[in-house]
């Protein structure tokens, strides 16, 4: 396969990341393997990967996930293609959470997408991975045209079907937690995610408009197209290299200063003041404490923000 092909680690060594299979010299002799999108690990994602995992221990092999660098629409459909929930990099740490022992990131790219189902599974699964069994979510499907359905792959090699997986009644699935994380419904995407949803990006210089309020924030700049919650003010938990700090994130166009673009700024309760400019950082957004709106004047906004800081702080460091 063309594409770009590396093997490194992620966090630790306790998984091994390969890149494409140029590098891939698997020694075992055989493997469960689980194949699957993943994006977000989600709990359903979750179940398939925990029992591709089970599988693997019951019968003493290594358990081997294969996913993509980018969603298939992508490629196929580029102008439906959905929002990212999480970086890959995420995907693989929760992923390798679940007692993974390789992942298998493959490019997705036109080669790939003109793939068979049967050149797959004999040259990815079977070949670079020594694939025994197959771990898959229900509405899994695989090679050119998704002719790879879980009835063909069950016909060709002993295949597990996980069913879908629900909370309370509800199907837990990437569009449903997309969904709930564009309407800012924080805390029904952290009971389908199993974890609160992330916002992953660089601190960077902004107008320093928060900082003649009185509440200097940090800029966030992303590097891929990741959703967001909609545009308003939330109770968030702020990750760096200089520590994790409760912060108060505003998303939005912000009207109330003249702005002409969304941005991302979260102002750090209780931090020092040292600089954090070029850090990347993560923010895991918990609640929405409301919408985005106007302001007749700047003291107003002022006054508005010291409201935001301290429920904030009621809900993330009070803890009540």
């Amino acid at each position: 396969m063309g594409g770009r092909e590396a093997a490194l680690t992620v966090d630790s060594t306790s998984m091994q990341v390969h890149f494409g299979v140029g590098l891939l010299r698997a020694e075992w002799p055989r493997a469960v393997v689980c194949v699957g999108t993943f994006d977000g690990v989600h709990l359903g994602h979750q179940a398939v990967v925990r029992r591709a995992v089970d599988t693997a221990r019951e019968q003493d092999l290594p358990c081997c996930v294969v996913t993509f660098d980018r969603h298939p629409a992508a490629v196929l459909a580029p102008s439906r293609c959905p929002k990212a929930i999480a970086p890959l990099q995420e995907n693989l740490r929760e992923i390798e959470r679940l007692g993974v022992s390789v992942a298998v990131v493959l490019p997705f790219d036109a080669e790939l997408s003109r793939m068979s189902a049967d050149r797959f599974l004999d040259e990815i699964l079977r070949a670079s991975l020594k694939a025994d069994n197959v771990v898959v979510g229900h509405d899994f499907a695989m090679g050119n045209g998704r002719e790879g359905t879980t009835d063909w792959l069950s016909a060709r090699i002993p295949t597990l079907v996980v069913e879908p997986f629900e909370i309370e009644g509800q199907r837990v699935s990437s569009s449903a937690i997309r969904q709930a994380v564009q309407d800012g419904e924080m805390e029904t995407a952290t009971r389908l995610l199993g974890r609160p949803f992330s916002i992953t990006g660089v601190v960077v210089g902004g107008q320093k408009l928060g900082r003649q309020l009185g509440y200097p924030t940090a800029n966030i700049a992303r590097s891929f197209d990741q959703a967001l919650p909609a545009d308003g003010v939330y109770a968030t938990r702020f990750r760096c290299e200089k520590g994790d700090y409760v912060a108060a994130l505003a998303i939005g166009m912000r009207p109330a200063v003249g702005g002409d673009h969304r941005t991302v700024e979260a102002y750090l309760l209780d931090y020092p003041g040292d600089s954090l400019y070029g850090l990347s950082a993560s923010l895991e957004v918990h609640h929405r404490l409301r919408e985005e709106r106007n302001f007749p004047s700047l003291e107003a906004l002022k006054g508005q923000m010291a409201h935001d800081v301290e429920e904030t702080r009621r809900l993330l460091l009070s803890g009540t």
